[in-house]
């Protein structure tokens, strides 16, 4: 059975990716980045090798070389997936699929500054083709979310491969139009699913960037949550619009979708994109069949790698972080 190391969200971390892969036993060589004496052992990259960090092309680089010579693979990240759309141009309007505004341009600033034109324009081709997930039987990757529903939306797309987008404009636009099936497919897998707290009587309440959000990102790593209590996601200290604590969360059932959301399989799936804080909390970071490998490496956090060797509940012990 072969073995697979992990690696969460590396966002241009060049110097945190070489070292961790190192500190994994990953080598590089003449014929490439190899782990001596284990043919069967292969990195796995949860998304989100872009944006933010100093390193974009050597992160990339190292990557594709893996991913060409076998010892790895990749599934789609929000941020690759916002490459994609802010390069492409919508057939039906003429326009940017993902809009190019002081925001969006900041976000993705360091892609666009350290590379020219000709090596995005290779690079976002190559994006176009990263799965969105991987089922491979035993282990399931994903970058935020694995939600069965979302995937059967994918996985019925004529002339796509189960898991990948088709490379028509159509559908990528279709993919980046708010409220279409396909676009909240991948919100999900790519973003993470959220609860309206308003159909619950719910207020709203203040993110940490001080915006006031009407919407819960949805727990669904908590098996069996069928209650708001359970399923929304919110920070013991998070604040009403005036200041004020906001209310303890009722144990009201949600909707039978919201209940879609909690994962109840027993296959063990790694994810990222959470921007988690160092060390991994249990029913948080980990759960017995899910482990989130995304501490925030870019924002100064380590980079981490969940190093599965064929267990079918998550062993926390089996967490690599770069720098120890």
């Amino acid at each position: 059975m072969p073995e697979y190391d992990l690696i969460g969200d590396v966002h241009g971390s060049a110097d945190k990716l070489d070292g961790l892969l190192d500190q994994l036993g990953w080598t590089k060589g003449p014929d490439g980045v190899r782990h001596p004496g284990q043919a069967d052992r292969r990195v796995i990259f949860v998304g989100d090798l872009i944006d933010r960090g100093a390193g974009q092309r050597s992160v990339l680089t190292t990557v594709r070389a893996m991913v060409d010579a076998g010892t790895a693979q990749v599934v789609m990240g929000n941020h690759e997936f916002n490459a994609v759309c802010f390069a492409t141009t919508d057939p039906a309007t003429g326009r940017p699929l993902r809009e190019h505004s002081d925001k969006n341009r900041a976000q993705h600033r360091e892609f666009l500054e350290q590379l020219d034109q000709a090596e995005r324009d290779e690079w976002i081709a190559w994006f176009r083709t990263l799965p969105l997930w991987l089922d491979l039987g035993d282990l399931r990757v994903v970058h935020a979310c694995w939600h069965s529903d979302s995937i059967r939306v994918l996985s019925g797309l004529a002339g796509s491969e189960p898991n990948r987008l088709p490379a028509d404009p159509e559908t990528w636009a279709r993919a980046s139009t708010k409220g279409d099936s396909i676009w909240r497919a991948v919100e999900i897998l790519l973003k993470g699913p959220e609860i309206n707290l308003a159909q619950y009587g719910l207020p709203k309440f203040v993110d940490a960037g001080g915006h006031a959000r009407g919407d819960a990102r949805a727990a669904w790593w908590r098996s069996g949550a069928t209650t708001v209590a359970d399923l929304a996601d919110l920070s013991a200290n998070v604040k009403l619009e005036d200041g004020t604590p906001y209310p303890a969360l009722p144990d009201l059932p949600c909707e039978p979708r919201d209940q879609t959301f909690a994962y109840s399989d027993d296959v063990p799936v790694v994810y990222g994109h959470h921007w988690r804080e160092w060390e991994p909390t249990p029913h948080l970071d980990w759960t017995a069949r899910t482990a989130c490998v995304d501490f925030s490496a870019v924002k100064g956090g380590p980079l981490v790698a969940y190093s599965w060797r064929g267990e079918s509940t998550i062993d926390p012990s089996h967490y690599v972080r770069f720098p120890r």
